[in-house]
C-alpha cells in the first residue's frame, strides 16, 4: 500500500486507540495520567518573515498511554500495542514507579533557501522529506526521569514531503519550490534515543511557582546520531507535574508520567528552554547513506534556544513556542528561526 494511502489510516488509528484506553482502564491510571493525545505543527513562517528554509515545516500526532502496570500485559494498551511491545521489550525501563508509552507518527520537510531556483543549489542545505513512526517508553521514579524512544521511518520521495508543500503553498497562494528533484534518495532511515532528566519541582504546585529540569542523553542511527544536554526553567500559576513544556523535548507536552493528575481551574506558564548537540551523523544535511546525493559539510556543535507559553484548562492544553537555532552547516547565510504549536487533550 502506498504511504499517501496508509498514512490517512494511521492518523485516525492513534485517536481511536486512545479511545480505548479510556474505555478499558479504570482507577488510579486515568485520575494520575488520563490517555491524551497531541498533536503539533512546526513551521519557520511562525519565526519571522523570510524564514521559510532549513527546517521548513513539520507535523506530528501523538499517543499517549495512561500510567501502566507494565508495558505488555496492561489492559489499559490494546492489543497491537502489546503485541508490539513484547517484541521490543529490550527497550523496556526496568522496574520504576510509574511508567507509560508513547506512539507517534510524524513528517518533517527540509529546503534550501531559494525557493525559485530549479537546478541543484551546491552550497545549501538538500531538499530532504522524512515520514516517520515512533515507539517512546517512559519511566519515572520521583523527580528522575528515563525515556527510550525508538524511531523508524523513510527519506526521500517516499516520504511525500513536495506533494505536501505543494498542497499548503496552493493553499496558501504562496509560490512554490521549484528544486525537489533533487531531494534525497529513498532510504528506511532508524534512530534509537535515550535521554534522562531531572527535576526542581515547584515548592508551591498550586499556586505561583517556578521549576527546572535538566537533561542529557544520546541517539544513534542512520537518522541522526548525536549526544546533548540542556535544561528548561518554567514559572507560572498551577504549574504540571512532569517533566517539560517543550514540545522538541522527547518526553514534554505532558507526555511524561505524572502525579495527581491535573490541578482544576485555568494554569499557565513561561517556559525557557536550551540544547546543545554534538551530532555525528544527521541524514539531511550529510545525505544518503548508502547512495551519492547532494550534501553540505554539517556543523558538529548545534545548540536550540526556545522560549513560549503554555495554557492548560480541563482536559486541553495548549503551547505555542519559538526556537532559534545556530548554524547547522558551513556557509549557511541565516540562523534558523522557527515556532511551534502543540494542542492537547486528555480523554
Amino acid at each position: 500500500m502506498a504511504i499517501r494511502s496508509w498514512l490517512p489510516l494511521a492518523l485516525l488509528a492513534l485517536p481511536s486507540a486512545a479511545a480505548h484506553a479510556a474505555a478499558t482502564c479504570t482507577g488510579s491510571a486515568l485520575r494520575e495520567h488520563p490517555p491524551a493525545v497531541n498533536f503539533r505543527v512546526d513551521n519557520d513562517l511562525f519565526g519571522g518573515r523570510h524564514q521559510d528554509q532549513g527546517y521548513t515545516n513539520g507535523a506530528l500526532l501523538t499517543l499517549v498511554s495512561p500510567n501502566l502496570r507494565d508495558y505488555t500485559d496492561d489492559p489499559c494498551l490494546p492489543a497491537p500495542a502489546r503485541w508490539l511491545n513484547r517484541r521490543l521489550e529490550r527497550l523496556h525501563p526496568g522496574r520504576f514507579e510509574q511508567q507509560n508509552m508513547i506512539v507517534s507518527i510524524g513528517q518533517g520537510l527540509f529546503t534550501p533557501t531559494d525557493r525559485s531556483r530549479a537546478d541543484l543549489i551546491e552550497d545549501d542545505r538538500p531538499y530532504a522529506a522524512a515520514l516517520l513512526a515512533n515507539f517512546g517508553y517512559n519511566a519515572r521514579t520521583g523527580n528522575q526521569l528515563r525515556t527510550t524512544q525508538l524511531a523508524l521511518g523513510v527519506v526521500g520521495p517516499a516520504a511525500q514531503g513536495k506533494q505536501v508543500q505543494d498542497a499548503v503553498h496552493r493553499l496558501l497562494h504562496d509560490e512554490k519550490f521549484k528544486g525537489w528533484q533533487h531531494q534525497l534518495h529513498n532510504e528506511p532511515v532508524f534512530r534509537l534515543l535515550h535521554e534522562r532528566m531531572w527535576r526542581r519541582p515547584a515548592r508551591t504546585p498550586a499556586g505561583w511557582s517556578w521549576d527546572a529540569i535538566g537533561h542529557g542523553g544520546a541517539a544513534l542511527g542512520n537518522l541522526t546520531t548525536h549526544g546533548n544536554a540542556g535544561g528548561e526553567l518554567r514559572a507560572g500559576w498551577k504549574l504540571p507535574d512532569d517533566f517539560g513544556s517543550s514540545p522538541m523535548r522527547p518526553a514534554g507536552e505532558n507526555t511524561a508520567p505524572t502525579r495527581g493528575g491535573r490541578l482544576p481551574g485555568w494554569s499557565g506558564h513561561l517556559f525557557l528552554t536550551a540544547d546543545a548537540r554534538w551530532v555525528l551523523r544527521d541524514i539531511t544535511l550529510d545525505g544518503n547513506t548508502f547512495r551519492r546525493s547532494h550534501r553540505v559539510d554539517k556543523r558538529h556543535v548545534v545548540g536550540d534556544l526556545g522560549y513560549g507559553v503554555a495554557l492548560i484548562h480541563g482536559r486541553w492544553k495548549f503551547a505555542l513556542a519559538r526556537y532559534h537555532r545556530s548554524r547547522e552547516f558551513e556557509g549557511q547565510r541565516e540562523r534558523p528561526v522557527f515556532g511551534s504549536f502543540t494542542l492537547s487533550r486528555t480523554l
